[in-house]
């Protein structure tokens, strides 16, 4: 045997395919190649059950045998794949039961099944039960009660829906409104400015509506039944003489556009309410509280020496600050105080003044004329002319020319008496002479 051996060939094509070159063994140096597969050779080549190799598109051998199926268990029902081995150290999970409904369940691993020999479907169809049949009278009272159940429902209905606009238009709640901590300022009204065009003084003496209302209408007054003989007397002789003022004098002071209102009432006293101030003596009118202010004391006196004088004389003083009242009314004493108070001189003043009282006694004579069939009667007409011929600056003590001459007061007066017209008083217009 050589020390140096030859080299082996390389493998060639198929030298790893059964039955190749690969498969047969080397020839002994200097023997024969060897023709059969060792002993451990064909005991792998029994167990593949593997031929000689043959090319791919050679024929068939008919020799060749198909593959028998694989065994399958005698005691389960249908075919199927073999379940999947579990994992290794995996819980084992035995099989109970008895019918599995469904179809075929496959057996677990390293278990015996527990299904018998029960068929999956039954060849007899399962028992039924008769239905259940009830009397008749359970059936006449379950009617009844379906019967009633509709009823019922039909009327809650018909309520729902009868009480859906009251619903509506008085809603169960309100909804709940924060107030606010600090309140909204209201958003500002526009204001518009009307500019009124001032009436002069001047104009409001010489041109006031009350000249153009017409005359005084009749409202046949009587004289007072109270004989004023005390200072209770005195007013409630003033008191009687009020309506029958205010009914003759409202239509002209409407009439002229103006609002009317019936002054207030009260005797003189040395400290009176009144925001004016006069004499205890002498009777006034007040135009900043609109009040008479009658003196008493001394027609008391009068009235016991000649009761008929005194009841004329009452008469015609409350006609003559009701005449004040009037001016009043009419804004004539607002236009003639603020006259007076422009004067320059006293005498100026005075002329004002004048003016503002003649025109007084003047409306106050046209209140007696409209009313003279019962407010003079007999000899009282005489004595009302009387009095207004003879009342004047002259018989004042003090010798005060406020008030007008009594030719001036008769002036005024006596044409008043006659015409019954507040036209007649219009002093502001008249010439000096006639105002003195």
């Amino acid at each position: 045997m050589n020390d140096e051996q030859e080299p082996k060939p390389g493998p060639r094509v198929g030298h790893f395919l059964p039955g190749g070159d690969g498969d047969q063994p080397a020839a002994p140096a200097g023997g024969t190649p060897r023709t059969a597969l060792t002993p451990p050779d064909a005991v792998n080549r029994r167990q593949l059950g593997l031929g000689k190799a043959r090319p791919l598109d050679a024929p068939v051998d008919p020799a060749l045998k198909k593959a028998a199926p694989l065994p399958t268990d005698p005691t389960q029902q249908g075919f199927g794949a073999p379940p999947v081995a579990p994992l290794a150290g995996a819980p084992v999970t035995p099989l109970r039961g008895g019918r599995q409904l469904g179809g075929a369940r496959p057996v677990g691993w390293h278990t015996t099944s527990t299904r018998t020999g029960v068929p999956q479907f039954a060849s007899e169809p399962p028992e039924l039960k008769s239905p259940r049949r009830f009397s008749r009278p359970i059936v006449g009272l379950l009617s009844a009660l379906a019967l009633i159940a509709v009823s019922g429902g039909a009327v809650a209905s018909y309520r729902l829906i009868d009480s859906f606009d009251s619903t509506v238009a008085n809603p169960l709640t309100q909804p709940t409104v924060k107030p606010s901590e600090t309140p909204l300022p209201a958003p500002a009204v526009p204001t518009k400015t009307v500019t009124v065009e001032p009436i002069p003084d001047i104009d409001r003496l010489q041109k006031n509506e009350l000249y153009k209302a017409g005359k005084l209408a009749t409202v046949n007054c009587a004289v007072p039944k109270v004989k004023p003989n005390t200072k209770a007397n005195q007013l409630r002789f003033y008191q009687a003489m009020m309506p029958c003022l205010a009914e003759t004098w409202e239509p002209l002071v409407l009439k002229a556009k103006y609002p009317f209102r019936q002054p207030k009432l009260a005797l003189a006293a040395k400290s009176t309410a009144s925001s004016c101030v006069g004499e205890s003596d002498v009777s006034y009118y007040c135009g900043s509280d609109e009040t008479i202010t009658m003196q008493w004391e001394e027609e008391i006196k009068q009235y016991k020496r000649n009761p008929e004088f005194a009841v004329v004389s009452m008469m015609n003083t409350m006609a003559h600050e009701y005449g004040h009242h009037v001016q009043a009314l009419t804004e004539i004493l607002t236009a003639a105080w603020s006259r007076e108070g422009y004067s320059k001189t006293k005498d100026e003043k005075l002329a004002w003044t004048r003016r503002k009282e003649l025109q007084a006694s003047c409306l106050g004579a046209t209140f007696i004329g409209a009313n003279k069939a019962t407010l003079l009667r007999g000899d009282s007409l005489r004595i009302w002319e009387l009095i207004e011929k003879n009342s004047g600056d002259e018989y004042n003590p003090k010798k005060i020319r406020d008030h007008g001459s009594k030719k001036s007061q008769w002036l005024w007066a006596g044409p008043a008496f006659k015409s019954t017209n507040p036209a007649s008083c219009n002093t502001f217009t008249a010439p000096s002479a006639k105002v003195s």
